[in-house]
């Protein structure tokens, strides 16, 4: 019998503060972000995908009024407007490759700092990893104030998951979210991957997201012609 065909729409993502879930594992990198100043009006914010570095990041931009850009998205005649104002670059490691960005990445931190502004930086591992060929900006990059986002506890991997569903529009089961919790492999990409696919069986299968559906997408039960493989 032929499956009804599923399509992956975009989930609407809700990064407001108060949709932020505060837990011991990123209770400093809050508390970081909600100061009134770091130490030389810097800092740098670590810690895997999807741990809640972006989010974070939104949530400084809209308390500070700053900006936010991609570091490989930085354009040379932009930095001077940028520098008008708080600055947060994501995502720094992605240009290790690019010394020309890097170029301009130097140049709007030290312009940044000159007038007085605060500038955020992300990047998945600690700034001594990020390994940037274009020595004054790895120093500058290290000399920065590190918070890193620690690994999911229970209570913050039970948030994420709840936050991902919500953000799909979903409703799962009472008892799903502690399934998952309890069996899956505690990162966040794995958090976001397992509710992507429970999203996409229960469109084809036209059924509610439950313990069983979620025990099948963990076991690798499901069909391929409904995962797309």
């Amino acid at each position: 019998m032929a499956k009804q065909l599923s399509f992956d729409l975009p989930a609407m993502t809700a990064l407001g503060r108060e949709d932020f879930f505060v837990s011991p594992a990123n209770a400093l990198a809050v508390a970081m972000i909600s100061a009134n100043s770091w130490p030389g009006n810097k800092l740098v914010l670590s810690g895997p995908a999807g741990s809640g570095k972006t989010h974070l990041a939104h949530v400084w931009a809209a308390e500070t009024g700053g900006r936010i850009v991609q570091a490989a998205d930085l354009k040379h005649e932009d930095v001077p407007a940028l520098a008008q104002g708080p600055v947060a670059v994501e995502d720094i490691p992605m240009i290790a490759g690019d010394i020309e960005q890097q170029k301009t990445l130097f140049h709007l931190h030290n312009l940044v700092l000159a007038e007085g502004h605060a500038l955020l930086m992300t990047g998945r591992l600690a700034p001594k990893y990020w390994e940037l060929p274009l020595a004054d900006l790895q120093s500058r990059v290290e000399g920065a104030h590190h918070v890193a986002l620690d690994p999911p506890d229970d209570a913050l991997l039970c948030a994420v998951l709840a936050k991902l569903f919500v953000d799909r529009q979903l409703n799962p089961g009472p008892d799903v979210i502690a399934y998952l919790v309890k069996h899956m492999d505690r990162r966040f990409e794995t958090a976001a991957d397992v509710v992507a696919q429970l999203d996409q069986v229960a469109l084809a299968e036209k059924r509610e997201i439950t313990r069983t559906l979620a025990v099948r997408v963990l076991n690798n039960e499901i069909d391929t012609a409904v995962s797309g493989d």
